[in-house]
């Protein structure tokens, strides 16, 4: 199987994702759709949301979710993040008609990556595989991985009619990529039916498929034992106890407020052509700054404050260069995952105040947006201001930028 490079920025600005989150779930027994089950406290679409939700991956993401049910849509909404349109739409009474229904929705969109809900611990890595796929002239991608049993062929009463070789066999995954028109084509001419699989739709339709590297952790969660694993294998991707201090603790502390301070600073980047990410905002025609994840100081100090006042830890305990998962994240991720672990250990969050110091981006205008931004994603008050060091210092300088944060929070009623 090939491995393509990922797209780029021009590209994701044409593609749209569509996540299928309509599903019922019968057979996971949980009296709710599927979508909603937890998954370490989080619906199985809020996992699956962390990385669709991607500017670098698309600049629109559409989710189906049952046909008039809502409880679903505050998901949807927790997971807007700045350089992505993150829409909601009803499905219909098949899979098949719920993607058409997301790809009415992305009209214009040129590519399109379909994606289960379901498969919510798929990597970031196997969307960019797709994606990149597409960006280089495939029609239609599927990641796979090789089939390891010997599969047989049965007919009606269960009597083997042939033995497929084995090393041609592959069991696919999605997200799985198109060429937007010929999607559309292909469900068009196959209206009213119910076809499982998007790529399915393409091969009849004369397309070819390209099938890039899958992986073990985008397994599709349907049956108990499938949540069970998922749950061993998220706990298996937090820091052992030697990274991180015990989330359970503060719940027994005091009942008054807890105040907390945090300090992050970031170098610009050597390289000019990089993008500058800052207090959750994209600031284009600025030097990114240089760090694990996507170097947003404002975002970045917001955390520690919140960690610092929760007592469970730092940014490097929960995110550090240990945790490969968060390279490259962005700081909007890194601030709703760490009001996520403190809202866990008991607290609630009052307000969040940062205050980054720096000779650009030229902050004033957009400090609304900020503030709205990051607002929407820590679920509570969150204000940012600026200023500069009067040419002092590092940040006079313009080497990079620091951030200093102040975090209220108060035991959960």
């Amino acid at each position: 199987m090939s491995t393509p490079q990922p797209a780029s920025a021009s590209s994701a600005a044409r593609t749209a994702i569509i996540v299928v989150a309509a599903g019922q779930g019968t057979r996971l027994g949980a009296g709710a759709p599927k979508a909603l089950v937890p998954l370490a406290g989080r619906p199985l679409l809020a996992h699956a949301l962390d990385v669709a939700v991607d500017p670098a991956l698309a600049a629109t993401v559409v989710v189906v979710t049952p046909p008039g049910d809502d409880r679903l849509d505050a998901t949807v909404a927790a997971a807007a993040r700045p350089g992505v349109n993150v829409i909601g739409v009803p499905g219909g009474e098949t899979r098949q008609a719920s993607v058409a229904a997301g790809l009415a929705a992305v009209p214009e969109a040129r590519r399109v990556l379909v994606h289960d809900a379901a498969r919510s611990l798929t990597s970031t890595a196997q969307f960019e595989r797709v994606a990149g796929a597409l960006a280089a002239g495939a029609v239609a991608v599927v990641p796979g991985l090789a089939v390891v049993d010997t599969i047989k062929l049965v007919d009606r009463q269960g009597r083997v009619t042939s033995t497929p070789e084995r090393s041609r066999l592959r069991a696919v995954q999605t997200p799985q990529g198109f060429d937007a028109s010929l999607l559309r084509r292909a469900h068009a001419s196959a209206a009213g039916g119910d076809v499982s699989d998007d790529a399915g739709l393409m091969e009849a339709a004369g397309a070819i498929v390209q099938v890039v590297e899958g992986e073990e952790r985008a397994f599709k969660i349907t049956h108990p034992r499938d949540l069970e694993r998922a749950e061993r294998l998220l706990a298996e991707l937090r820091p052992g106890p030697d990274e991180v201090f015990d989330v359970e603790a503060p719940a027994a502390a005091p009942g008054g407020p807890r105040i907390g301070l945090g300090i992050d600073v970031h170098a610009f980047k050597e390289d000019e052509g990089t993008e500058l990410w800052l207090a959750g905002l994209h600031w284009p025609g600025e030097r990114g700054l240089s760090g694990h994840s996507d170097g947003d100081a404002v975002a970045h100090a917001a955390c520690d404050a919140l960690f610092s006042a929760a007592g469970i830890g730092d940014l490097g305990t929960h995110f550090g260069t240990s945790r490969p998962e968060y390279a490259g994240a962005s700081g909007a991720r890194l601030l709703g995952e760490a009001c996520r672990l403190v809202r866990e250990a008991g607290f609630e969050i009052e307000n969040i105040s940062v205050q980054f110091v720096g000779n650009r981006p030229k902050f004033s205008p957009r400090r609304a947006e900020a503030d709205a931004a990051l607002s929407a994603v820590a679920g509570a008050p969150v204000s940012v201001i600026a200023t500069t060091s009067d040419g002092l210092g590092f940040e006079g300088e313009g080497a990079g930028i620091s951030a200093r944060a102040v975090a209220l929070l108060r035991p959960a009623r």
